[in-house]
């Protein structure tokens, strides 16, 4: 059976996961910076438990988190140690709250990290920073027992299997609450799971495979057969990737998002199995209690 996972985000239901710019904050003396960081992530904490309510109590079995759940963790300006900040002790019995309840009620979390997170550049700064983000996510999915970080494979820089390669070699030193939950996604530009298929088994990190990226920049496997892979790759339950595109399959750029799915583009095979589907479509919250209700309709 399938467990559909939501984005971050909510349409309509009322419940928001507040940010800040490193350049609102400068505006404030230190000390006043790190309580008005510790009210930002304490109300995420608590806007989190509401977006796991949510779903709990709407049939949806995983949640993505916000990579902005701690804002500016790592800012080369304004970053800070969750312990730097007042009341942190509450702050992290928060989202170990968080983790609680999903526990209790079998709710998936994970995390999408943003795009700058590129472990492949031939930029050592980018990758440090990039290499710290991931170490933050992992600790806050250590708190809310989130078993999933998922990235892209990067650029090509006009070498892909030497990209591939600096990829690997990143990944053989991450620390072990990063590397037992990082997972690659193929992407509409550059990597298609033919492509990470070797890296992912020699590595042993999953494939969250993308159905629509993949339909955007086939690589001669075939759906079923690219689901057949992907599954292989996992040592937990699969996660997957659902989309629709905004203007059709015969539209100018098929890589946009729709608003909601179209059934149609939900593989047949998936529908039979036990595994994850995060529905990246726009209208959130609404997309998938759309497509649940669609789903039910289908012989």
């Amino acid at each position: 059976m399938i467990r559909f996972g939501l984005c971050c985000v909510f349409r309509e239901h009322p419940v928001k996961f507040r940010k800040t710019t490193a350049a609102y904050l400068s505006r404030f003396p230190e000390e006043d910076q790190k309580s008005r960081l510790a009210r930002l992530c304490d109300g995420n904490a608590q806007s989190l438990l509401k977006a796991l309510t949510f779903c709990h109590e709407n049939g949806i079995g995983s949640f993505r988190i916000n990579s902005q759940i701690l804002p500016l963790k790592t800012h080369p300006d304004t970053g800070y140690d969750i312990y730097e900040l007042p009341g942190s002790e509450d702050i992290i019995a928060a989202f170990r709250a968080c983790g609680e309840y999903c526990l209790t009620h079998d709710i998936r979390t994970t995390f999408h990290p943003d795009q700058f997170i590129i472990l492949s550049s031939p930029n050592p700064e980018v990758v440090q920073r990039s290499v710290a983000d991931l170490v933050y996510q992992a600790q806050v999915a250590e708190w809310v027992n989130a078993d999933v970080i998922n990235i892209h494979a990067g650029g090509v820089y006009g070498d892909k299997p030497s990209a591939l390669s600096r990829l690997a070699a990143v990944v053989e030193t991450l620390p072990d609450p990063v590397r037992k939950r990082l997972t690659f996604e193929n992407d509409d530009r550059s990597y298609t799971p033919r492509d990470l298929f070797p890296v992912c088994r020699d590595l042993k990190i999953p494939l969250v495979y993308d159905v629509h990226h993949h339909r955007c920049l086939p690589d001669g496997l075939t759906v079923e057969a690219a689901t057949e892979q992907s599954l292989k790759t996992w040592d937990r339950e699969p996660l997957f990737h659902l989309s629709s595109p905004k203007d059709g399959w015969s539209g100018p750029d098929p890589r946009k998002h729709h608003d909601y799915i179209d059934i149609h583009d939900l593989p047949k095979d998936w529908r039979s199995m036990d595994i994850t589907v995060e529905v990246e479509a726009k209208a959130k919250e609404l997309a998938i209690k759309k497509l649940m209700a669609e789903l039910k309709k289908v012989p």
